[in-house]
């Protein structure tokens, strides 16, 4: 699997009033919105990504190494980039053989970006992706 860079990330939220006033009004984001999904692209690229176990987030956020029963544990999807359809395919085909359960298989959305998407283990809602406008202007 050759990973190109990350295509997408969105919050996803019980709250979505609340999270879209946080992004667009308080941190200042040009967000569009399309039914209910407040968004905006060609975002500048991620250049960073990480696994944050919880117990340290909660030592970052709360002084401490558990995450606060009264707080929601955080959450997101995020999606990996590969180079085309087929490389989605096998990348499926790939974790499957590995005992990796999946959301659904690659399939291409209406907007035209085939996607396959499973839960990491922390909960986080990943997709293998290609979106053929990432790769317009590739050599």
């Amino acid at each position: 699997m050759d990973i190109k860079h990350i295509a997408g990330f969105a919050t996803i939220t019980k709250k979505p009033e609340a999270s879209a006033s946080l992004y667009q009004k308080t941190l200042g984001l040009p967000l569009e919105k399309q039914d209910d999904y407040c968004f905006m692209d060609e975002f500048p690229g991620a250049h960073h990504f990480g696994v944050w176990p919880l117990r340290m987030a909660a030592r970052s956020c709360f002084g401490q190494d558990e995450w606060p029963a009264h707080v929601p544990e955080p959450t997101a999807t995020i999606e990996f980039e590969l180079a085309d359809v087929a490389a989605v395919e096998a990348a499926v085909e790939e974790m499957k053989a590995e005992g990796h359960d999946f959301i659904h298989e690659a399939r291409t959305e209406p907007w035209g970006q085939t996607v396959a998407r499973f839960i990491s283990p922390e909960g986080v809602l990943v997709g293998l992706s290609h979106a053929p406008w990432l790769h317009e202007h590739e050599s």
